[in-house]
């Protein structure tokens, strides 16, 4: 098994590094606090190619490869977790969707403009009583003469008030369960029929949006459908386990932020006249978050490497994804522990990773949900049937 990188993708990743560093950085903090979309940011990490990352060039991306794709969002995640999810959403929920299920036709309509920055685009599964249960869909889809008319409503749906393009997902015959599932690609511009709102008082990600949607007659014509009636529940769970995968290489990233300011500020803070980097559980602690960072790094390049390989993936990005989310989380909480009092304010990072990384268990399928996933695979037997 080869560890080492390709020379491009070690260029990539000193390229996102550099990027991280002079852009994402210097800005994370104070759109943190003042609960700030950055869209010019958004703009930058549009130009740099990050934001169709995994498109292929003929489609307007830059036809990176899982694994290297995978080295950027880590970089970007250590870096600011609200622009991490911008480019998750944008590329691992949306455009590849579009690209696996959509048509050549729908391809060159829409992966260009969202490459390039030019739209902005959102992933509407989520309803106000349907999280994990992702099939049990309460927004309709009712089929008129020239398309369809939707109604119902979305919740938690990141870049949900700046996007142009939202992929539904709706019911369109209730009696068929998943079978009658479908997505639908709503241009959102001028659509009275699509209403957003933003969400307010998070606990963390207060640099990203985040949107409640309501649908209300909510006309799309025929063709934007994003393949067929009863393919729905499988574009979904495709989606998310691309999405799952750039959550997962964000919170390495995550981690390895965690990792560079605890040594840093250990080596630096002094108690009873020496840096407390010289005592044994403070050398404790760091080793915990190494041994978890790169962990979680490791399942993060298998996750990839299969999925590049075109090999069946879906058991190993939910490990990924379950270890990796969690070890963000204990890393947060030991950073902070090691930085005692300074932890607690944002004057160090560290305050903001514990609270940007509280939501990773969360989306993409919770932990509990990569557990059932894992579970399955194991035994052959569904738990929750």
């Amino acid at each position: 098994m080869d560890f080492e990188l390709t020379e491009e993708q070690q260029l990539v990743r000193e390229t996102a590094r550099a990027f991280t560093e002079s852009e994402i950085v210097a800005r994370g903090r104070d759109n943190d606090r003042n609960a700030h979309f950055d869209v010019e940011l958004v703009a930058k990490l549009a130009a740099q190619g990050y934001l169709g990352a995994i498109v292929p060039a003929q489609y307007g991306g830059a036809g990176l490869d899982y694994l290297t794709y995978g080295l950027v969002v880590e970089e970007i995640g250590r870096g600011d977790s609200a622009m991490r999810t911008v480019v998750s959403v944008q590329t691992s929920l949306v455009c590849s969707s579009i690209l696996r299920f959509g048509t050549e036709e729908q391809k060159h309509k829409y992966l260009p403009k969202l490459c390039s920055g030019e739209w902005l685009a959102c992933f509407g599964l989520t309803e106000p009583d349907t999280g994990s249960d992702a099939a049990n869909q309460k927004t309709r889809a009712r089929r008129t003469d020239d398309g369809w008319v939707l109604n119902g409503s979305k919740m938690w749906i990141s870049i949900g008030n700046y996007a142009k393009l939202a992929l539904i997902f709706a019911q369109t015959d209730p009696s068929l369960g998943h079978k009658g599932l479908a997505c639908f690609m709503v241009e959102t511009e001028g659509n009275d029929g699509y209403q957003s709102q933003e969400i307010h008082h998070k606990m963390g990600l207060r640099g990203s949006d985040t949107a409640a949607i309501s649908l209300d007659d909510c006309h799309v014509p025929a063709d934007a459908m994003l393949g067929e009636v009863g393919q729905g529940f499988k574009v979904a769970m495709s989606s998310l386990e691309s999405g799952r995968y750039s959550v997962a290489a964000g919170c390495v990233g995550i981690c390895q932020g965690c990792v560079d300011h605890s040594v840093q500020y250990a080596k630096e803070r002094t108690q009873f006249d020496r840096p407390i980097a010289s005592f044994q559980l403070v050398q404790a602690m760091l080793a915990d978050m190494r041994v978890q960072t790169d962990a979680a790094r490791m399942l993060v390049y298998r996750a990839g490497a299969l999925k590049d390989a075109g090999k069946p993936n879906s058991t190993e990005t939910s490990i990924a994804k379950l270890y990796a989310s969690e070890a963000a989380v204990n890393c947060a909480n030991t950073a902070i522990q090691v930085h005692g009092g300074s932890g607690y304010v944002d004057d160090h990072p560290v305050e903001r990773y514990f609270r940007d990384a509280r939501v990773t268990t969360l989306y993409e399928g919770t932990s509990q949900i990569q557990k059932l996933i894992i579970g399955r695979a194991l035994t052959g037997i569904n738990a929750l049937a």
